[in-house]
């Protein structure tokens, strides 16, 4: 039912820019939601528009080690020793055992041996050595994955990318940084803000992660929905190839029509076709006015519907457009310490973080507040704040960046990152509550404005039950 009658304000609480609408006639309860529709394998010319999903199942499969692959040997550790020297041959148990391991602590292997090359010929007589005595390899960047795909499986050799880490060369007039692969995220974004740029991805895990990494997993990140993804924003690639084939691809050119382009590639291949040894980014100039608003939405259609105003009204300067369900924000608040709850006078449904980024502060924020009270007055915002300084806009994204960190403190999760229509996103996520009732909890939030959705299920112990259930549902809609 609309509402008839409203009437919104704004006012300053606890030094944030706060608004909210009080109506007088309430909005009757919403009916259930459809679920996702089941895929019969049959399309017809008047299903035209029926959603086409792609189903990988994710319980647990115990393969056995393929016998084709050699056993490591002590003649093996020292030829490694001959090209890295000792420091760059790790056997020690302790610091191995950190490597066999995944962030999440999920996935274990049971490698003997980590190498450090710090060049790409290294890696290069590296990955040419274990091709000819058919050793596996595993390349790992900063380990902060979420699906187990930087640590063996078995015992192959780790190849760790850490020891790489040096800025090539930074070009200020066009904003390109060319470097290795294993210079971590933070470092470079701290480095290009120093000249006046940033980076064009942004991410929870960028303390820790590789830009080699990023790329070999096709990252996305809080920035995409401004700067797009790295295929548009990679200019050039250096790699190595499982035969110890260099691949120099390290073009810092914007337009190069010069034959396939080939890096295309290895961006999201996640180091299946070869080793990432050095990079070229295109940086964006790094505007001076940033704002941030935390808002609250009834449903989840009135998020759809914000996010389509935001684009229209915000343009140029929406810089990301971050949701999370009420779970989320609970979690959050419980196990991170020093976060609040920006609006704590009620429980809403859902949550958005928007962020605009333009080179005129007063301008940007009279038109974020202006695109706030509209949004308002058409019943898609509940209530919201805009942060007044950087401490408050931190706590902003401390609440989002900082759900998967919470997650882990409860116990054992089972993480899915999905690509779905926008309109379809959050059907998944009550068909699990659905599903799965009292066993586990179920969180969804992520990147609405590129239908990028993170499905959390939360249990106290990892139970293959609860993952072969989560896995009938786990669809990347193509």
């Amino acid at each position: 039912m609309p509402h008839t009658e409203y009437e919104f304000a704004s006012r300053t609480v606890n030094s944030c820019r706060r608004f909210h609408w009080i109506p007088s006639l309430q909005r009757p309860p919403c009916g259930p939601r459809t679920n996702v529709e089941t895929y019969e394998g049959q399309h017809s010319a008047n299903k035209a528009s029926e959603v086409q999903k792609r189903t990988f199942g994710s319980a647990a499969t115990h393969n056995q080690r393929n016998p084709a692959y050699s056993e490591l040997n002590s003649d093996d550790v020292c030829y490694f020793k001959s090209i890295l020297g000792d420091n760059g041959v790790v056997q020690d148990e302790d610091r191995i055992a950190v490597a066999n391991v995944d962030w999440m602590g999920k996935y274990k292997g049971a490698s003997q041996l980590l190498l450090l090359p710090k060049s790409t010929k290294e890696v290069s007589k590296i990955l040419s050595y274990c091709n000819t005595r058919r050793l596996a390899v595993v390349p790992q960047g900063g380990n902060t994955g979420l699906v187990g795909g930087s640590v063996p499986v078995y015992d192959e050799v780790i190849v760790s990318l850490a020891g790489m880490d040096k800025i090539i060369s930074f070009d200020n007039v066009n904003g390109i940084l060319t470097s290795e692969a294993g210079c971590v995220l933070e470092n470079l974004s701290t480095f290009v803000e120093n000249e006046g740029f940033i980076m064009p991805l942004d991410l929870g895990a960028k303390g820790s992660c590789h830009i080699g990494g990023n790329i070999s997993t096709n990252a996305g990140g809080l920035r995409f929905i401004r700067y797009g993804s790295l295929h548009g924003n990679v200019l050039g690639l250096e790699v190595v190839l499982a035969d110890g084939t260099i691949l120099d691809m390290l073009t810092t050119l914007r337009k190069d029509n010069t034959g396939y382009d080939l890096k295309h590639l290895f961006i999201g291949s996640e180091g299946s076709l070869g080793v990432v040894t050095k990079v070229a980014v295109l940086t964006p100039a790094k505007l001076p006015a940033t704002n941030v608003a935390f808002l609250s939405c009834n449903d989840y259609t009135s998020c759809q519907k914000l996010l389509l105003a935001a684009r229209r009204n915000l343009g140029e300067i929406l810089s990301a457009f971050e949701f999370m369900d009420h779970h989320c924000i609970d979690l959050a608040i419980r196990h991170l310490e020093g976060v609040q709850n920006p609006l704590p006078a009620s429980q809403y449904k859902f949550y958005v973080l928007i962020e605009t980024t333009g080179s005129d502060e007063s301008y940007d924020k009279t038109k974020l507040e202006a695109f706030l009270l509209r949004s308002m007055e058409d019943g898609l915002v509940s209530d919201g704040v805009i942060a007044q300084d950087i401490s408050q806009a931190s706590n902003f994204w401390r609440i989002r960046e900082g759900i998967s960190e919470a997650s882990v403190k409860v116990g054992a999760v089972y993480k899915y990152d999905l690509s779905i229509p926008v309109e379809k996103l959050y059907d998944i996520v009550e068909e699990m509550r659905c599903r799965l009732g009292d066993n586990a909890e179920v969180l969804g939030y992520g990147h609405l404005g590129d239908g990028n959705l993170h499905l959390n299920i939360l249990s106290s112990k990892y139970d293959d039950s609860h993952k072969e259930e989560a896995s009938v549902q786990s669809m990347v809609w193509a």
